[in-house]
């Protein structure tokens, strides 16, 4: 039987944990099936080993978003601009931002 990309992205998390790159994909691919939470557990995960991965606040944030939790996709994105600032990644700190001004305070 074919393994599906979930279960290779999932095996290759469970041999290198701390690679940011097959995590993100992980956590991607999970987003992409629709299965929100297990998305944001990889999103959480990634940011606790690489807390400069700017696009896993965005795209934690905006899972947030779909599972009705803006406070928390608030907090979020303010914690990934300052990783983005940090970071020097202009173009990910400016799409927080305007997800933030979109969400409001």
């Amino acid at each position: 039987m074919a393994s599906t990309r979930l279960d290779i992205l999932k095996g290759m998390v469970a041999q290198s944990p701390t690679d940011s790159f097959l995590r993100y994909g992980l956590a991607m691919e999970y987003r992409n099936a629709n299965n929100l939470d297990a998305a944001l557990a990889e999103f959480q995960a990634l940011i606790a080993v690489n807390p400069d991965y700017s696009a896993a606040y965005f795209h934690g944030g905006q899972t947030l978003e779909r599972l009705g939790r803006l406070d928390e996709a608030r907090a979020m994105y303010r914690e990934g601009i300052v990783a983005a600032t940090r970071k020097g990644d202009l173009h990910t700190r400016g799409e927080m931002q305007t997800a933030l001004d979109i969400l409001g305070d």
